[in-house]
């Protein structure tokens, strides 16, 4: 374990990613721990208004991003100057992936079952920053001898290949999969081999005329949803607070 933890953690390469994902957690963790606060009406703090217009925080946490990543390409990645650029960045990725869902919709369902969608985000983003941080490489190159490195065929259709199959799981509507996909080998296959779920590009381009495998689809689909989608919104809710039991409505105006 020492030795696993100085080869990939300590490395010195590797120290801007640990930063950058230390700060992008615990600046998601802390913001969450404030909405929350707001929200309930307790602790000193407030939403931040500038003549009447609010400003969400995926605002700064856009600038902290711009910054942090040219201060990244611009600073020695082993120097003091890539250390400091990857904690900003850090901290600009966790302000606008807080507040994913209201960037997707270009609507303010931060408490709205829609929100949902920032918490999955930061959660995947977190698994694969850690994954990273762990040794795995995109593509599943990382695997390859230093001899078969050399092979400069082999490692491209070694990627090839393995992007290939994330696309496959990506349009079968298996984002996750895919996602994980570009960066473990092979687990993009477990998503491209099985059934595309309902609604995906895939099922609409293949399974319009075979009702059987659009049934056996949306059947599985169905299984697989309400086996684990009270889990993953309990943890959802745990993780980002639970979602306002209805929209909120503009107030009338007369």
């Amino acid at each position: 374990m020492g030795h696993w933890w100085e080869r990939n953690i300590l490395e010195p390469g590797k120290l801007p990613l640990l930063l950058a994902l230390s700060a992008f957690l615990l600046t998601f963790v802390v913001t969450r721990v404030i909405t929350r606060l707001i929200r309930a009406g307790k602790g000193p703090f407030g939403n931040v208004k500038a003549g009447g217009l609010h400003i969400h925080h995926a605002v700064p946490g856009v600038v902290l991003t711009v910054v942090g990543g040219f201060g990244a390409v611009a600073s020695d990645r082993r120097g003091a100057g890539g250390a400091l650029a990857a904690v900003v960045f850090g901290i600009g990725v966790g302000l606008v992936l807080d507040e994913f869902a209201l960037i997707l919709h270009l609507d303010d369902v931060y408490w709205s079952e829609e929100g949902r969608k920032s918490v999955e985000v930061v959660v995947l983003a977190a698994a694969l920053g850690g994954l990273l941080l762990a040794g795995f490489s995109p593509f599943g190159v990382n695997d390859l001898s230093p001899q078969e490195l050399k092979d400069r065929g082999g490692a491209l259709t070694t990627i090839a290949v393995n992007f290939l199959l994330a696309l496959v799981a990506l349009s079968k509507g298996k984002a996750r999969l895919a996602v994980f996909g570009a960066v473990v080998p092979l687990v993009a296959l477990i998503g491209a081999v099985r059934l595309a779920r309902p609604g995906s590009p895939w099922a609409r381009r293949f399974y319009g005329r075979r009702p059987r495998a659009r049934a056996k689809a949306e059947l599985r689909a169905c299984r697989h949803d309400r086996r684990w989608a009270r889990p993953r919104r309990a943890v959802q809710d745990w993780i980002g607070g639970r979602p306002d039991p209805r929209p909120a409505r503009l107030p009338d105006r007369h």
